[in-house]
Order: C-alpha cells, then structure tokens, then sequence
C-alpha cells in the first residue's frame, strides 16, 4: 500500500474516534449557571492547605397570603424544585403588565412540570387584598398551585425585596410607586441562580433556558 494511501486510512479512520471523544466531551462538560447574592467567604483547611470557598445568600422564609387566601411559605415554594420571583402592583399599568405577560409564557412552557413554580409579591399589599389578587391572578390565567400572587405583612415583603434580593426598596404610592421590575430564579436550596429584565423578551427567553438547565442538573445529580 502507497505511503500517501496509509495516511489517507488512517485519517478516515480517525474521523470517527475523534467525534466519539467530542460528543463525549460534549455530553458530560455542560453548562453551570451561577449562583449569586455572596455572603462571605469562608477558609477551611484541607489536607493541609488552606482553600477559600464562597457562601452564598440563602433565601429567609415567609409566609404571605395568596390569591386563593391560603398562606404560603418560602420554603413551600421551592420544595419542589425551584421558583421564579417577581413584583408587582394591582395599580400599576406601565412594567407590571409587562412583566406579567413574559411570565405567562414560562408558565405556560413548564404547564405540566410541577417542579416549576413562580411567585409574584405585591409591593402594595395594602391595596392588594385576596380579593384584588384573586381578579388580577384571573386576568393573567394563572394556574392554581402553579402561579401564586402574594400579599401580606409589607415588613416582611420589604425585607424580602431588601436584604433577601438586594433590590431598592419600593417607593412612592398607589399607581406611582416604583419598584424593581428584576425577575429572580430561586433554586431548591433557597439560592439566586438567576436574575433577569422582566420586560425584556430576551432576558425572559434566557431564563425559560436557565430554568431547563437547572431541571436537567437535577435530573443527573
């Protein structure tokens, strides 16, 4: 066999080896979403050489009434899998509308995983009574045990928004106040694994993407 016949071979052989090593590469090296909101950064000591690990802010629990009247709790919302954060005021006609019509496509995609939650919190819970929130969850199709509007002790949900996510508190009143129109993924551990513009369609595109990646991260743990 001639020498440039041998390489010719060889080559063809390669070809296969080389897309095996590739699609297994491809397959076990996949993408990690980040975890945000650092606390501190602790030293540990291990076999004999000090490493720096950094811990991330946990979510504090809450307990806040939903549109159907019964309580709900942080914990309850992520111990299926994960949730999606968002705020909103009954009164507002400029993001919140927004806002809500990005989250109706993600419910809409996750509709039969149950792993999948999102939680939207009043930031003028004294307007936004059950009965207000039950019209208002109406007006979007909000699935019952799917898609929760929050209202409830404005302490506790200023705290949430404050120390919790980090985010300015709300300000002014009624149909003027502003607040973040940030979107927050929420893992089963209570960490920040995403943040997003709610207004953006891209933004929202990403986390339908993100909230694939961490389903599937639980699935090959």
């Amino acid at each position: 066999m001639r020498p440039q016949q041998t390489l010719v071979l060889g080559l063809i052989l390669l070809v296969p080896v080389l897309a095996f090593l590739f699609l297994k590469s491809f397959g076990t090296n996949r993408y990690a979403l980040p975890t945000f909101l650092p606390d501190r950064v602790d030293s540990t000591q291990v076999a004999g050489k000090w490493q720096r690990d950094t811990v991330y802010h946990q979510m504090g629990d809450f307990r806040l009434a939903s549109q159907s009247g019964r309580e709900v709790t942080e914990s309850e919302l992520r111990s299926k899998g994960l949730y999606v954060a968002s705020f909103f005021s009954s009164a507002c006609t400029t993001d919140c509308p927004r806002i809500n019509g990005q989250l109706v496509r993600v419910q809409e995609k996750f509709r039969q995983e149950p792993r999948v939650r999102l939680a939207s919190f009043s930031v003028n819970p004294e307007q936004d009574s059950v009965g207000v929130l039950t019209r208002y969850a109406e007006e979007y199709g909000a699935i019952a045990g799917k898609w929760f509007f929050l209202t409830g002790d404005k302490s506790a949900v200023n705290r949430l928004i404050t120390q919790d996510l980090r985010l300015p508190a709300p300000s002014g009143t009624g149909p003027g106040i502003v607040h973040s129109s940030e979107v927050f993924l929420i893992d089963r551990t209570g960490h920040v694994r995403g943040r997003y513009n709610g207004t953006n369609e891209r933004d929202m595109n990403r986390l339908i993407t993100e909230i694939e990646v961490l389903l599937y991260t639980y699935d090959h743990q």
